[in-house]
This record gives structure tokens, C-alpha cells and sequence, in this order.
């Protein structure tokens, strides 16, 4: 089996594509390099937003630095082609990707990719998207559970790659096991190892002929970048400071679990 993964250049990602690589099965890795990771917040905030949005952001970062490496190990035989946004579907990828003759393209943390990519892609082409889909699709998937005080709602989905945003058929969740003291940025960084070591599994363990696709038949939430808003800040951090998932352990808040997908017993 011979992979392509394309990955964005943010922790949470080189973890991804380091455990994917160490399967020896990865051909070429395309990185993205993404925005900063700690944004600066916006102007004429209200002080306690402003506070909120810092701590928010620097949490994450430190969150993320500390689980995940800060760089990974490439192997020579591995092809590595690095681009910007602009480049991200420009010829000269498809024409990389082409030459890689990959039996599965693997993408995570890219912007979207082009129809034309797409058309060039292996017929296994998956998306790891950060959120449960079809039920938090789009941007911040894994900061909306929380506001929507469903902390075992945060989870990860991968899904078959379309021109249509988080909509492929899906082939499996993957989620956390929450534990006492998990904060928001906790639980995510859980959901992305979650996920890579379930997708290693399933590459090492079963035949691509094997596996099974789910199509995603209700229509759920596509959230937009432009819904989320740092005021919506102040439910995780001054509402409840960040202890959402100890309420729900202890019983404080309803207990309903996802109809996940899955491409194995977990």
C-alpha cells in the first residue's frame, strides 16, 4: 500500500503525519504551512473577552507543544513537497501527486482541495476532520460540542474526501476517553492521537477492498469561521472555567451519547 498524506503545519498535525509515516507505508507528504497559532485577538474587545480570547489561545498552544513533538522524523525514500494555500492545488501538485502513484491520499488540516486534485486522487481519498460529523461539520468543530455542553461529542471523523465541505461518506469516528481534569484543549489533543492511532490500525490491519462506508444521511450543522465569536469564550471559561467535562462526568449534564461510525470494534 503506498499513501500520500497532505498536512497542515500546526502540532496537532506533524503528529498525525509522524504515526502515519512510521507505518512505512507513506510515499509523499505535502505540508501546508497554515496561519499563526496563536492570533492576535481582535480589537475593541470587552476586557473580560479579551482576557478570555488570550487565555484561550495560549492554552492551546501550550497544550498542543507539550502533547504533540515539534518536529518529526521524514525517511529519505519519503517525497516531501512544501506549499502555501496558493500553491496547495496548483498544477505542479497534481503532477506530484500523479507521479507518487498512491493506492490512498490522506488530508488533514489543508484547505480545500480543488475538484481537478481531486480528480487525479486514488480512489481511496480521506479527510480526517476534526468534529463528529454530520453533526459538527465545518470550522471549530471541536470547540462547539463544548459551548453546546456535549463534551463527548468531541471527536474526529474520517471521511471519504468530496468538492462538497466534510460531506464524504464516513468511514469512522474516533473519540476520546474523557477523564477527570480534561479541559477543552485537552480533550481535542486526546481526539487527534485518538484518531491517528485508529487510522494506523485500520491501514495496517485490513485490505482497502474490506472497508466499509457509511453515507452521511441527515443534513446535521455545518458551522461557518464566521459563527464563531470570542464572546462565545465566556460559557467555557467563565460559566463553568473550564471544568465541562468534569460536570458531565459527575452527572450535571445530560448524558447522550453519538450513533458513531466505526470501521472496527474499538
Amino acid at each position: 500500500m503506498r499513501i500520500v498524506i497532505m498536512m497542515g503545519s500546526h502540532p496537532r498535525h506533524n503528529y498525525v503525519a509522524e504515526q502515519l509515516i512510521q507505518t512505512g507505508k507513506v510515499v509523499g507528504y505535502l505540508v501546508e504551512k497554515r496561519e499563526s497559532f496563536v492570533p492576535a485577538p481582535p480589537k475593541h474587545l470587552a476586557e473580560q473577552d479579551k482576557a478570555n480570547f488570550i487565555r484561550h489561545f495560549n492554552d492551546r498552544d501550550q497544550s498542543e507543544r507539550a502533547m504533540f513533538p515539534a518536529s518529526i522524523h521524514i525517511p529519505d525514500s519519503v517525497s516531501v513537497r512544501h506549499v502555501t494555500i496558493d500553491q496547495l492545488n496548483s498544477q505542479e501538485t497534481i503532477e506530484w501527486l500523479q507521479s507518487l502513484q498512491a493506492d490512498v491520499l490522506i488530508s488533514y488540516g489543508v484547505h480545500k482541495l480543488s475538484r481537478e486534485l481531486l480528480a487525479d486522487a486514488p480512489a481511496h481519498a480521506w479527510n480526517i476532520h476534526g468534529g463528529l460529523s454530520p453533526w459538527y461539520r465545518g470550522t471549530t468543530t471541536l470547540f462547539w460540542p463544548f459551548y453546546m455542553l456535549q463534551p463527548n461529542w468531541a471527536g474526529m471523523t474520517i471521511h471519504r474526501l468530496s468538492d462538497k465541505l466534510d460531506a464524504g461518506d464516513i468511514l469512522h469516528h474516533a473519540v476520546p476517553t474523557l477523564e477527570y481534569g480534561d479541559g477543552i484543549h485537552d480533550v481535542a489533543n486526546k481526539a487527534v492521537k485518538q484518531a491517528a492511532e485508529d487510522l494506523c490500525y485500520i491501514l495496517e490491519h485490513f485490505e482497502l477492498e474490506q472497508l466499509n462506508y457509511v453515507p452521511q444521511k441527515t443534513a446535521g450543522k455545518l458551522f461557518l469561521s464566521s459563527e464563531w465569536k470570542p464572546e462565545h469564550l465566556r460559557v467555557i471559561y467563565q460559566l463553568f472555567n473550564n471544568d465541562i467535562v468534569d460536570r458531565y462526568l459527575d452527572g450535571e449534564l445530560p448524558h447522550v451519547e453519538p450513533p458513531l461510525v466505526r470501521a472496527y470494534e474499538c
